[in-house]
């Protein structure tokens, strides 16, 4: 069992302490971050994990473009093959020793097929048992290449290339629109921080307030003026308020810890939340216009839309399949003089060599392809509906989010309007003190404070409902440092 005589308050307002919670005017220990707005946004684009995860799989991205692009260029390959050859003829054996040097270049043709450039350096030693040696040594320049003109000619010959490229578009988009998206979640957490803590203010002005008027019912009490349960009542709601103050500063803790792993911060490094004074321009805008703007904008419809032409050109690619194989083949060569022991690297013109044909292969058996081609027809259609389907659910986004704007907006007047009443309904109630009960009072003390925390929230709500249309309208914009930048139409973005 607890002893009862520990000093809870104590421990718990030093843990609180230990953990990055400031007393309401304390100092600010050394080696404290302030924690602003646009700090967290900037902190967040170098430091966040989850964010420095999704620009490693764009580099990747580009990684598998610049190795395609390689594929594409020049590639030139040396081969080396040394080997030993041995045959008898009635008990007299000749061996022969021979070094074949192969270097070739390869060039992959926009069109389809390949050409080859290649230069073989042969040299080889005839030997007998019972003689000497005989070394020759010759060279042979060659050029080849193969090129498509049914099946596999064209742009179907790019593919991995031209996906590739388009690949990395659309690993741009992700990445610019993650980041977006990110950012406007740190800042949905910054703002519910900084209602967090609001809440404790509002709930440290409502103790101030419980316990001065705990105090002035036990002089009205002693004074005969009121009934002695009077006082329990005046001090029980002091004992509720502070178990509520508690229960805020550890969820503000929770909050703040959290917030520190999001910014790839370490939980023990201690920083102080600052609300800053944030200006989030509220749109003035049709549902029509904003809604042409998502259209536009948004950068994964973009990439639905742009996919979609990629499952048309895979339609088109696949229909290539079932053509018959015609190609048109080709090879020239040049060595050196035959006669000679040791050609070196003298070639003969008049020992040149070529040939050319055609091979032409009929589709006997193409049932995979048709298969794979109505596969292909299918996935078309199902893409084409996906798109219909996303365009459809963009406009019920961005409609949605705008209505958001104005309902935040109109409960935020609301919100500020109450506290004015209920502040105005105190006052009034404590001039006439000696007319009130208590448990009036308290009532009225508690209405002030959940009109207080409501019109904290309704602040954070409108400053959320905006982000959040900005990021459903495509409109949001973010410099590289994490600084919100205002869309056209709009007033500068500034949070200080």
């Amino acid at each position: 069992m607890a002893d009862p005589a520990r000093n809870v308050s104590g421990r718990l307002s030093s843990l609180s302490a230990q953990s990055g919670m400031l007393e309401t005017g304390a100092q600010v220990p050394a080696g404290t971050t302030s924690l602003t707005l646009p700090v967290a946004l900037r902190q967040v684009q170098t430091g966040g994990r989850e964010l420095l995860s999704a620009q490693e799989e764009y580099i990747l991205s580009a990684i598998g473009l610049l190795r395609e692009r390689h594929l594409w260029g020049p590639r030139f390959f040396n081969d080396t093959r040394a080997q030993i050859t041995g045959s008898g003829d009635d008990g007299d054996f000749s061996h022969a020793a021979s070094i074949v040097n192969t270097l070739r270049a390869t060039q992959r043709l926009p069109a389809g097929g390949e050409v080859e450039a290649s230069w073989v350096w042969d040299a080889t030693e005839q030997l007998r048992e019972t003689a000497g040696g005989r070394y020759e040594q010759s060279s042979r320049l060659a050029l080849s290449g193969r090129l498509p003109l049914l099946r596999g000619a064209g742009d179907v010959a790019r593919e991995d290339l031209i996906q590739a490229e388009r690949n990395l578009v659309y690993a741009a988009r992700e990445f610019e629109r993650f980041r977006r998206e990110n950012l406007v979640l740190t800042a949905q957490e910054y703002f519910a921080l900084v209602r967090t803590r609001s809440q404790i203010l509002n709930q440290d002005i409502q103790l101030a307030n419980l316990r001065e008027n705990a105090t002035r019912t036990r002089a009205l009490v002693s004074a005969g003026r009121l009934e002695a349960f009077e006082t329990g009542i005046a001090d029980s709601e002091v004992l509720s308020a502070e178990n509520s103050r508690a229960n805020l500063r550890e969820r503000y803790l929770l909050q703040l810890e959290r917030f520190k792993i999001r910014l790839g911060l370490s939980p023990d490094q201690l920083v102080a939340v600052v609300d800053g004074e944030i200006l989030l321009p509220e749109p003035n805008i049709g549902l029509e216009e904003a809604t042409a703007l998502a259209l536009e904008f948004r950068l994964d419809f973009q990439n639905e839309r742009d996919q979609v032409d990629d499952q048309r050109r895979a339609v088109v690619n696949a229909r290539n399949n079932l053509l018959p194989n015609l190609d048109l083949l080709g090879r020239v060569g040049v060595r050196t003089d035959p006669s000679e022991r040791v050609g070196g690297l003298t070639l003969s013109p008049d020992d040149l060599d070529y040939e050319a044909g055609v091979t032409l292969s009929l589709p006997l058996d193409r049932e995979q392809e048709r298969l794979a081609w109505r596969a292909e027809i299918i996935r078309l259609r199902r893409a084409e509906r996906d798109l219909e389907r996303s365009r459809d659910e963009i406009m019920v986004e961005v409609r949605s989010a705008l209505r958001r704007v104005e309902l935040s907006r109109f409960q935020l007047q609301l919100a500020e309007e109450q506290v004015k009443i209920n502040e105005r309904r105190r006052e009034g109630q404590l001039l006439q003190r000696d007319l009130i009960t208590t448990q009036v009072l308290l009532d009225t003390e508690a209405a002030v404070l959940n009109a207080r925390d409501n019109r904290d929230a309704a602040v954070a709500e409108l400053r959320t409902a905006v982000l959040n249309y900005l990021l459903a309208s495509g409109q949001l914009r973010v410099s590289r440092d994490g600084t919100f930048l205002a869309p056209g139409g709009m007033d500068a973005m500034g949070v200080n």
